[in-house]
């Protein structure tokens, strides 16, 4: 039996080294193609001052790049250290994912990303392009089979569980890789690193036009960055709702959690804009909603219906009772794996067999588990509702927030007075910690709605850790919080010493009009701006 605080730990542990790396992934995807696209106008027009935008921003990239890869690394080597069963049980399928990403994407993108960095006199201009879409590619691509592995987790297709290896084995990669919840949710990550990217890129841009500094690449940086992030914050709203909607299929305790949504109710259901869940009365205090809404954002119809928590766990209840045969079985097989009858017992109810092993918790002799336990196991197939709550709607509300800003931008950058909005140039600069945050809390509700599983009605948290000691979790997670905090700093000091210097120095940047990015009146918002001055 698991020592209950070492999984605690041990998912403290994973959690905050995941948030930690999360912070550095979104700006390396989103940076990546916005790099791409700067160098492309470069190519096409020949001025320098492209050429600067793109070398300024890149070394910001470079920065942030090797920071993600240094937290990065220590997460795989936790799962060996810290969910040692987990890394067993699904080794095979959850390996492949991994694998590929470490041989193709990985390798791919750091080999490009070093003649991306010093290839500037060493290659034509074409040849670099070619090289910074390849970084931007690989970069992408490894979000991709991270996501999948991750995806795995969250809807477990294309694997099955054979009984006489007590592990999990890959029957179809396809099925692995073209998950509806895989696609959906690279799709939905990989934007919002555009959106982080751009956000980044115009706070940036903003603080120098405060200060008088940089200001044709600064003005250039600002308008292609919210360009880009206006097109990327829509499409991360839409496909999120599509996520949501993929997500809510196949996790209904999750949506539940999102929703604060303990009974079951008729259509056209109302949506909680407000509530304090309350998970031991299992009931919303000060709880203010929006009539028919959930209907419609959910079901997208009037007629449809969320199962509430109250149906979920009676679900849980049934499937708990059909799963311990299997778990029973499986006993069986452990000691007689050629067992005939064992082996036709688990076939029968192994659709179940991780709601056995939920009660397996509690009754460590499943097969004398009593109603109560039973109905405590049942229970714990409901998440943490108040965390997930309120983490979705600062994502929801964070992504809006960012769609505004980007459509006010858009609009002062292209009638070419956003230098004279000093408010909003201010406002540009404290909106950089927003997509970071929403990503954070998008993280959150991801895996805290997956609880209590480690893999979704497959394999529970509380048997996936490894059987260390607490003084050992709690030395490594002290360690780690520490490592991470200095690679935390050192990040902040490398950036923030970059921006204060600033890009390199040109005097061939005359001669803009008819620019690409500003428009033919390029030099006449450079006059009205020292007018105004």
């Amino acid at each position: 039996m698991h020592d209950i605080t070492v999984v605690d730990l041990s998912r403290w542990q994973f959690a905050l080294t995941a948030l930690y790396h999360f912070l550095f992934v979104p700006l390396t995807l989103g940076l990546s193609f916005m790099l791409a696209a700067m160098e492309t106008v470069y190519v096409t027009t020949g001025k320098q001052i492209y050429k600067d935008i793109v070398q300024f921003w890149g070394k910001l990239f470079l920065i942030n790049f090797a920071l993600g890869v240094a937290t990065g690394l220590t997460m795989e080597f936790e799962f060996g250290t810290n969910w040692s069963f987990y890394s067993s049980f699904v080794g095979d399928i959850f390996g492949a994912p991994l694998a590929i990403e470490g041989l193709m994407a990985f390798f791919l993108e750091a080999t490009f990303i070093g003649m991306m960095a010093f290839g500037w006199e060493r290659m034509r201009r074409g040849q670099h392009l070619a090289v910074t879409y390849m970084v931007a590619f690989g970069s992408n691509l490894s979000a991709l089979w991270i996501l999948i592995a991750n995806s795995f987790m969250q809807t477990p297709q294309g694997a099955h569980f054979n009984p006489v290896t007590m592990r999990m084995e890959l029957g179809s990669l396809s099925q692995l890789i073209f998950s509806h919840d895989a696609q959906a949710k690279f799709v939905h990550t990989s934007i919002a690193g555009y959106v982080t990217g751009a956000i980044f890129v115009a706070g940036i841009s903003a603080w120098y036009m405060l200060r008088n500094r940089h200001m044709e690449l600064a003005k250039r940086s600002f308008r292609m960055a919210v360009l880009f992030g206006v097109l990327s914050t829509a499409g991360v709203i839409t496909l999120g709702d599509a996520l949501g909607f993929v997500g809510g299929q196949a996790q209904p305790t999750k949506l539940a959690a999102m929703e604060g949504l303990w009974k079951s109710e008729a259509a056209p259901m109302p949506f909680n804009l407000v509530a304090f869940p309350s998970q031991q009365d299992q009931v919303n205090h000060g709880q203010l909603q929006v009539p028919y809404a959930l209907s419609l954002l959910v079901t997208h119809s009037l007629d449809g219906t969320v199962p509430g928590v109250d149906q979920l766990e009676q679900q849980a209840a049934a499937r708990i009772r059909n799963g311990i045969p299997a778990v029973e079985a499986l006993q069986t097989l452990s000691s007689k794996p050629g067992d005939a009858d064992a082996l036709a017992q688990f076939h029968a109810h192994e659709k179940d067999l991780g709601y056995g092993f939920l009660v397996q918790r509690y009754a460590q002799d499943v097969s004398k588990a009593t109603d109560a336990q039973i109905g405590t196991a049942a229970r714990d197939t409901i998440p943490q509702v108040a965390p997930i709550f309120w983490s979705f709607r600062a994502m929801v509300a964070m992504g809006l927030a960012m769609l505004a800003y980007f459509v006010l931008a858009v609009i002062f950058s292209l009638r070419n007075r956003i230098e004279r909005q000093r408010w909003f140039l201010k406002l540009a600069v404290w909106m950089i910690p927003v997509p970071f945050l929403a990503c954070e809390t998008g993280w959150l509700v991801a895996e805290l709605g997956r609880q209590p599983w480690t893999v979704y009605e497959l394999l529970p948290t509380w048997m996936s850790a490894s059987t260390h000691s607490v003084g050992y979790m709690i030395f490594s997670l002290v360690g780690f919080v520490g490592l991470y905090t200095v690679f935390i700093i050192a990040e902040m000091y490398l950036m923030v010493r970059a921006i204060r210097q600033g890009p390199q120095p040109h005097d061939d940047d005359a001669g803009w009009d008819g620019d690409p990015v500003l428009g033919n009146s390029a030099s006449g918002g450079r006059l009205a701006g020292q007018a105004e001055g």
